[in-house]
């Protein structure tokens, strides 16, 4: 008999950029290709990656697939597609300066594809480190002109970040990571990108990377509107529990357990990436090791988890 209230592991996909390095490899052990592996699509039921199922009945089955056949392991979520995508990034080298469309923009421009929200937990980073959150121009007629006259130091915000620190990217945000930076991203299951600027980079055939400048400013929140994020702090017995975001596409919250932990589970279903330490998952009668690097589906019909340990945990659900 086919046990659906277990949890998923998955395995990840990696992809080269050309800003990436080997950090992924560095802090998470994991195997990579190259010496420029830039992304770790961790829990990714997209076309362009996708994570598969380790453990298990399932195991060998894509995500994906797995979301198409059994959408009660997910409780029935509406949504025709796996509808998040995690992430962690390793900004070894400035990554173009870009936007993402919403969903009824995607919709319409790009084959039916989602919109991307998406939000950043600084895992680590490099000391100064910084990113690109917003810009300057309070007019689309302003921002225009800063874009054409390649004003970039006077249009774009630059913020320091450093370990632990949290941000919000709504579609429409002009962002971009720096080098030297580390996050785990979680985001809607899209891999839509406008780039508006990108230092004059060329790929390793000698060309100019491409720009979508047009669609930039078509798509780009004018002026730029930052989201006060007030993060919700529970301090348990054994853990502190931050939420950092409760918001239209997802919740991302973070575990910080020291001992035992048990929480109620009455998500469609939820997703765990292991970012520090290591320890145990207890789910019915099920006790699965966990190790940084680690990824998980804790699927609908769970009703409660137990993590045992000294671990840190990014939590998240649609």
């Amino acid at each position: 008999m086919v046990n659906k209230k277990d949890v998923l592991f998955l395995e990840p996909v990696f992809q080269e950029r050309i800003w990436g390095g080997t950090k992924l490899a560095d802090h998470f052990g994991y195997e990579i290709a190259s010496e420029l592996t830039g992304e770790c699509w961790a829990v990714s039921g997209h076309p362009n990656g996708q994570s598969i199922i380790k453990n298990g009945s399932f195991a060998g089955k894509l995500l994906g697939e797995l979301y198409t056949e059994q959408r009660e392991l997910f409780g029935n979520h509406q949504s025709d597609r796996f509808p998040l995508l995690t992430k962690i990034l390793d900004a070894n080298q400035n990554l173009s300066v870009q936007v993402h469309p919403d969903d009824k923009y995607a919709n319409q421009y790009e084959n039916g594809e989602l919109g991307k929200t998406e939000c950043w937990y600084v895992i680590d980073c490099e000391k100064d480190a910084e990113i690109i959150f917003g810009h300057t121009a309070e007019s689309k007629e302003e921002f225009i002109k800063k874009v054409n006259g390649g004003e970039w130091e006077n249009l774009l915000t630059r913020v320091q970040v450093k370990p632990g620190d949290f941000f919000y990217v709504p579609s429409g945000t002009i962002h971009a990571l720096c080098s030297g930076v580390l996050i785990l991203e979680t985001q809607q299951n899209s891999d839509t990108t406008y780039r508006i600027y990108d230092y004059n980079r060329k790929d390793k055939n000698g060309d100019f990377r491409k720009l979508h400048i047009e669609k930039s400013i078509e798509v780009s929140t004018i002026p730029h509107k930052p989201v006060d994020m007030v993060h919700k702090v529970s301090k348990l017995d054994a853990a502190t529990v931050t939420t950092f975001v409760e918001a239209e596409y997802f919740t991302v919250s973070k575990w910080e357990v020291e001992g035992k932990y048990s929480s109620k589970h009455d998500k469609h279903f939820s997703i765990g990436s292991v970012i520090l330490g290591s320890g145990e998952l207890k789910v019915n009668g099920h006790v699965h090791p966990l190790k940084k690097g680690d990824h998980f589906i804790i699927p609908s019909g769970v009703e409660e988890l137990t993590v045992i340990g000294k671990i840190e945990i990014i939590i998240s659900h649609p």
